[in-house]
């Protein structure tokens, strides 16, 4: 009979609060400060980092990041101990992308994850609608007329989901 190992992949979402943009994700096995601290330079290149950054008490943020922070000169916000409602917006995102795509997908190394989780992400911030946004997208999308066209369907993350726009015919 063939064994099976799991190995547990962790995920870093950096997302913007004014729209619920996903503004960085990345995927790794093996976690550490300098890794997070070079994510958050890969997210923010030259001077565009936010003043603030919200943040849970995982140790993965160690010295490296916390130092990385400080040069960009971007401070941190801790949300207090077992209270994941003092970053509503991230434990939303991460709700999402469990209900609405792990729970539906196989993974098999850490590229099939990153694949997916890009594909998810772009679904998210474009034509998915969030009811806070006013049935918009994080993205803004323009209305399109009932005279574009008809409505044609167009597979999402891989078939999961599906997005419709008008087209000529």
């Amino acid at each position: 009979m063939p064994t099976v190992s799991f190995r547990v992949l962790f995920v870093f979402v950096i997302l913007a609060h004014d729209r619920r943009r996903c503004v960085h994700f990345n995927v790794t096995e093996h976690p550490t400060a300098e890794w997070t601290a070079r994510q958050i330079v890969q997210a923010f290149p030259w001077d565009t980092a936010p003043r603030y950054l919200i943040r849970d008490r995982d140790p993965v943020y160690g010295e490296d990041f916390q130092r990385q922070l400080q040069q960009m000169d971007v401070h941190e916000v801790l949300t207090a101990p077992r209270s994941p409602w003092q970053n509503a917006y991230a434990g939303r995102l991460i709700g999402s992308i469990r209900r609405e795509c792990m729970d539906h997908v196989m993974v098999l190394n850490e590229s099939s994850l990153r694949r997916i989780l890009r594909s998810y992400v772009d679904y998210y911030q474009h034509p998915r609608t969030h009811l806070s946004l006013d049935k918009d997208s994080p993205e803004p999308r323009a209305i399109q007329s009932t005279e574009a066209g008809t409505v044609i369907e167009l597979p999402q993350v891989g078939g999961l989901h599906h997005r419709y726009e008008r087209r000529a015919a």
